[in-house]
């Protein structure tokens, strides 16, 4: 178990998160809005963002539909993404570990993963039972009319093609993402 450990630990080590810029996002679920930081500062807000069907809050498994309140980075992008671009978050967190622990809901095994990949400052693994591939991302071809209507995602961030086209000027891998 520990050798396949390690290999799976040296595997990841290719996609190590990069330090980010000055620049930070918020995402404010309530007002269902992303704002650019620079600082303190809001240099610029989109709105009109869709979020998880089950809403925002603690996540607690894969396919729970909730976007999750936290500090992430943005650990990688893929630009081949079917929606346009994702924006991939370091979730779960060092915090999101340690919630899911004391609730059983995670393993030691599973929670030592998890806190080395943030120590190594690498992706944590997107494969646990509180699930993973959570971002932010375009439609692609999905229907703006949807996004426009309610939250349709399964806990991601989504924003319209072009906003998402205009996000991906502003950040880079390990800009950091508090999402509340």
């Amino acid at each position: 178990m520990l050798r396949i450990y390690l290999i799976l630990c040296c595997s990841l080590a290719s996609f190590t998160v990069n330090a980010g810029s000055d620049i930070w996002l918020l995402v404010d679920t309530k007002a269902r809005q992303i704002e650019v930081k620079k600082g303190d500062q809001t240099v610029e807000t989109l709105h009109s963002i869709a979020i998880g069907r089950g809403g925002a809050g603690v996540k607690t498994h894969r396919g729970d539909n909730i976007t999750p309140h936290g500090n992430y980075k943005i650990g990688w992008v893929g630009e081949k993404s079917s929606f346009r671009r994702f924006f991939g978050l370091t979730y779960p967190s060092i915090e999101d570990a340690e919630k899911a622990l004391n609730k059983g809901i995670i393993d030691r095994v599973t929670y030592e993963r998890i806190m080395t990949a943030h120590q190594l400052n690498q992706i944590p693994p997107q494969n646990t039972p509180l699930g993973g591939q959570i971002g932010i991302h375009g439609l692609g071809n999905a229907n703006a009319k949807i996004h426009e209507v309610f939250d349709w995602t399964h806990g991601c961030i989504a924003l319209t093609n072009p906003q998402i086209d205009h996000l991906s000027q502003l950040v880079e891998t390990g800009t950091v993402v508090k999402i509340k």
